[in-house]
């Protein structure tokens, strides 16, 4: 994964193999499968025949109620709470505010620089508009220590699970203990607000939940699993958007008519507005093909690269059979790169996406698919054309590092960052 040798690796396993083989990892019995069925098999299967299963770092420092580890009933009950906030007709209201979060960002973190390093701040955008929007955490000290705390969990996510003092793991799941007692403040805040009627249930992502109520008025949603999922979102939040949003801009410096086809996109939608008015929803649908070109940057650079489920019982799979217990790892995205289905597919090329339909069924899997399709899809779709219409409009940009290498920590990070040299467009 660091020397970004995986698919490589995979690839060359698959041609030996075909695309089911058997292995261990972390020492455990291992399926490995690969293939538009494969993601078929993970993203639309019922709990009662796979289950989720992360390594057990993420386990203990996300928990087990949260949507990676919950399965059945369990799982189809938290994601129907998470939906309504995160569906588009909720999201359509939150679009000035996430304009705003993301104007202060750029004038404090961009504007008078001449040189910034992308990623590090795209990841501190991404975690304020989660703070801002989801929690209702405003910037400030509350937002700072939320800030800090969360950097030292995520640094040992993917760490071997010794729990010895001062490894990257044991910080990390004091951090998570500290972020933990955080949110729990957080909703006994908002449970208060809610009870005296001073809060409305879509004012963020934990009012909403605390305003789910049963058959006899019970709270649905659980108050750990409250805890857990708005840890969940945070992580999966911060990671996906912050690098999808930092591989367009080294995508924007390399290809200049790429670059030059959003710019005249965003700029028309620029002048049809009065100066200083907010981004609306409107204004986002007029932005096809900047989404294109972020989806094209998803499939040749997906975030996720894959991961594990856990067989309930024997599956018939492939003309093989999968064993109960046995651990199941599949890397989805590597249909992304597939020649078969994605003609030169080291090519950039956003023409691919003009038609859903010219995508086949579980071959583009940035975002999950079937069932089990990220609920946060529509969030990171307004995050991410909102912040690149204030950058591409107040902006040009130059690579201080030319090459096009990055390794997977486990999210893929380009050379130092991201460095690059910026120069404000009324200067030109």
């Amino acid at each position: 994964m660091r020397a970004n040798t995986a698919e490589k690796w995979l690839n060359t396993r698959i041609r030996k193999y075909g695309p089911i083989s058997k292995l261990s990892l972390f020492g455990k019995p291992t399926v490995f499968i690969y293939g538009p069925a494969a993601n078929k098999l993970v993203f639309a299967s019922d709990g009662s025949t796979i289950a989720n299963q992360q390594p057990q770092s993420i386990r203990m420092i996300l928990g087990d109620r949260n949507l990676l580890e919950l399965s059945g009933k369990d799982h189809k009950r938290v994601r129907d709470a998470l939906v309504p906030f995160l569906k588009p007709e909720s999201l359509k209201q939150y679009v000035g505010k996430m304009d705003e979060e993301i104007r202060k960002h750029v004038e404090m973190h961009w504007q008078g620089k001449e040189k910034v390093t992308v990623l590090p701040l795209m990841k501190t955008l991404t975690f304020n508009i989660i703070c801002s929007l989801l929690f209702g955490i405003e910037r400030g000290t509350q937002r700072n220590k939320f800030v800090e705390n969360f950097q030292e969990m995520i640094g040992g996510m993917w760490s071997v699970p010794i729990n010895f003092p001062c490894t990257r793991y044991n910080r990390s799941l004091r951090a998570s203990a500290r972020i933990q007692n955080m949110v729990k403040e957080l909703i006994r805040e908002k449970r208060v607000e809610l009870e005296k009627m001073g809060a409305s249930p879509h004012q963020d992502l934990i009012t909403c939940l605390l305003s789910i109520r049963g058959k006899d008025n019970e709270e649905v949603i659980t108050e750990k699993e409250i805890v857990q999922n708005v840890m969940l979102v945070m992580t999966a939040g911060h990671d996906t958007s912050s690098v999808l949003l930092t591989f367009i801009m080294r995508l924007l410096s390399n290809d200049p008519a790429v670059y030059a086809a959003i710019l005249q996109e965003q700029e028309n939608i620029a002048r049809s507005k009065p100066s200083g008015e907010f981004l609306t929803w409107e204004d986002l649908a007029k932005m096809k093909y900047t989404w294109r070109v972020a989806m094209e940057t998803l499939r040749m650079f997906p975030p996720v690269f894959g991961g594990f489920r856990k067989a309930l019982k024997d599956i018939e799979y492939g003309g093989y059979v999968i064993p109960k217990g046995w651990q199941i790892f599949w890397a989805a995205s590597m249909t992304h790169m597939d020649n078969s289905i994605f003609p030169e597919p080291s090519k950039f090329d956003p023409t691919r996406f003009e038609s859903q339909a010219s995508v086949p069924p579980y071959c583009f899997v940035a975002f999950g698919g079937g069932p089990r399709i990220c609920p946060g899809y529509e969030f990171a779709r307004i995050e991410t054309l909102v912040t690149i219409h204030y950058l591409v409009t107040r902006f040009t940009w130059k690579l201080c590092c030319t090459d096009n290498f990055f390794s997977r920590d486990p999210m893929p990070v380009p050379t130092q960052g991201l460095p690059v040299h910026i120069i404000p467009k009324k200067l030109l």
